[in-house]
């Protein structure tokens, strides 16, 4: 990679960091993440995870879907946007590999009752 090309990758890569901050607070608001695993700017093909509370949110298919949609029309190099959770056999993709807990599940916390997670509201 030239370092044309390589200045021209952490350009791109520093645009979709600050499209998701600007168009996403929620995400980290909410305890969540967002970050991007893999970005091919030959071909304008970026793959972004959500971790943390993302995986297994209810809403986090339509944080996606936005994520999808907004970014090829924002971010003109974009041609295509993968995104996921890390939950449908993806795997963590490094992201901390949580999965998704519900009220009343046995866990490691013998004995504690869970009440499921706090509104952030």
């Amino acid at each position: 990679m030239s370092t044309d090309s390589a200045d021209a990758e952490s350009e791109l890569r520093e645009e979709i960091t600050n499209f998701l901050r600007r168009n996403f607070p929620q995400i980290q608001m909410h305890g969540g993440s967002a970050a991007i695993s893999h970005l091919d700017t030959e071909t304008g093909e970026v793959h972004v995870q959500l971790g943390g509370a993302c995986s297994g949110c209810g809403i986090s298919p339509m944080t996606i879907q936005a994520i999808k949609s907004r970014m090829v029309k924002e971010i003109p190099e974009i041609e295509e946007v993968h995104a996921d959770t890390g939950l449908n056999g993806g795997g963590g993709g490094g992201m901390g590999g949580m999965s998704p807990s519900f009220p009343g599940e046995e866990g490691d916390d013998a004995g504690e009752e869970d009440e499921g997670p706090q509104a952030p509201f």
